[in-house]
């Protein structure tokens, strides 16, 4: 069995791809079960905006390719041009990258830490995540712990939130007299209003499936609430509109917005659509007066400040590289447990049959000195029999490697 990763991401496939793969976090659980019955051991899926990736043991890569293609009804040959394997020491070291935010489109973002642990919480919980795979992420976390404290890679770092904010700030110039309709509840849409709130927007409204749970977003920032259900009346009232929700399907079709066009009498409106799958129909983007972005057109302005932040990767990746040595020595050492076992339980096999010897002698009257001095030579003489056998049967260049190795095994000095 072999430690593979097999997965889709920003770098690899476009939105429309990964849109298809994704997870949503509810529904983690049955698929972690569903894939651990197609021929996978371990495994642990991670499933952002940017990425779906799958962390598993298992003989070979192919089942759960095919797994991940037909759990989304998808033919396999649709999204493997766009997926990457990596095995073993590959598959360690891209972990590590990953959550260091060495991999992410913001280069040295914090939040895929925060979702990594969450999704290796839901896999502890699914029951999927065996002695592999938590000393992986167990390690990953250490990592990308030390990747932070030991360097800058986080400084000048522009996240989703404060990308859409300079997006809105370069379309209308200030975002201070304008309302903002912020889509969903969780942690992005949080994150969003927390930066929008600083720029003294006219209003602030919050809408979700549910008021309860919108309230308490909209509490912390003093806005408005409104049901989902509302939108297509009251879409035309706002001036941006942020949305990041885990629905399925759009939530924002072309003719709510074409109708809130007409009734905002086409005064332009910025809709930054941050959820995968997405949020607000694609055609939306061809209508006038409207400016729709997505998590893929916000690449541009997320990597501003990255010259600031190469001299950090640099730093970060020779902190992963030496960590991904003393991983892979951990799990080299895992090859060897069987033969430790069996050598173990083969010495404790001489040992009880030389006890039980001794024990006999004793009661048959015999002096402890003679049977511990027979004790002694005869577990001596059984424990050295194979390596002396073996040394005394070879010949040649395999009798010099047999004699080193013992040598070494025994600490046997040269005289």
């Amino acid at each position: 069995m072999n430690l593979y990763t097999i997965g889709v991401n920003h770098t690899t496939a476009p939105l429309s791809i990964r849109e298809h793969v994704a997870f949503q976090n509810e529904n983690l659980a049955v698929a972690l079960r569903d894939l651990t019955t197609h021929g996978v051991e371990e495994a642990a899926i991670i499933s952002t905006c940017n990425r779906t990736e799958l962390y598993f043991q298992a003989a070979t890569p192919q089942s759960a390719l095919q797994w991940l293609a037909q759990y989304h009804r998808l033919e396999s040959q649709k999204i493997q041009p766009y997926t990457y394997t990596l095995l073993q020491k590959e598959a360690v070291h891209h972990a590590f990258r990953v959550a260091s935010g060495l991999d992410s489109m913001v280069l040295g973002e914090p939040q895929i830490l925060g979702q990594m642990k969450q999704a290796v919480k839901i896999a502890e919980h699914a029951g999927t995540l065996g002695t592999l795979l938590h000393k992986l992420f167990q390690k990953t976390f250490s990592v990308a712990k030390e990747v932070r404290t030991h360097t800058d890679i986080g400084a000048s770092s522009i996240s989703m939130a404060a990308a859409s904010v300079k997006l809105a700030q370069r379309i209308f110039g200030e975002v201070a007299g304008l309302k903002v309709l912020f889509i969903g509840a969780g942690e992005m849409i949080a994150l969003c209003a927390e930066h929008f709130a600083t720029q003294n927007p006219a209003s602030v409204t919050v809408a979700n499936r549910t008021l309860e749970r919108g309230a308490e977003l909209a509490q912390a920032f003093n806005a408005k609430t409104i049901l989902l259900s509302e939108l297509p009346e009251r879409l035309g009232e706002f001036d941006i509109v942020i949305t990041s929700t885990a629905s399925q399907l759009p939530i924002v079709g072309l003719g709510m917005v074409e109708r809130a066009v007409k009734a905002r009498r086409h005064r332009p409106m910025l809709m930054v659509d941050l959820a995968v799958p997405r949020d607000i129909e694609p055609e939306v983007v061809d209508l006038d007066d409207v400016f729709l972005y997505t998590v893929d057109d916000l690449a541009g302005i997320v990597q501003e400040g990255m010259e600031n932040r190469q001299q950090a990767a640099i730093e970060a990746e020779a902190i992963i590289k030496l960590r991904v040595e003393t991983f892979m020595q951990w799990m080299d050492s895992r090859e060897s447990v069987p033969t430790i076992r069996a050598l173990r339980d083969h010495g404790e096999k001489l040992r009880r049959n030389e006890l039980e010897k001794a024990l006999k002698a004793l009661a048959q009257g015999e002096t402890p000195e003679q049977v511990v001095e027979a004790l002694s030579n005869a577990l001596t003489n059984k424990l050295l029999h194979g390596p002396s056998h073996a040394l005394n049967t070879a010949a040649g260049e395999e009798r010099d490697h047999i004699e080193s190795l013992l040598r070494r095994l025994y600490q046997i000095r040269n005289f």
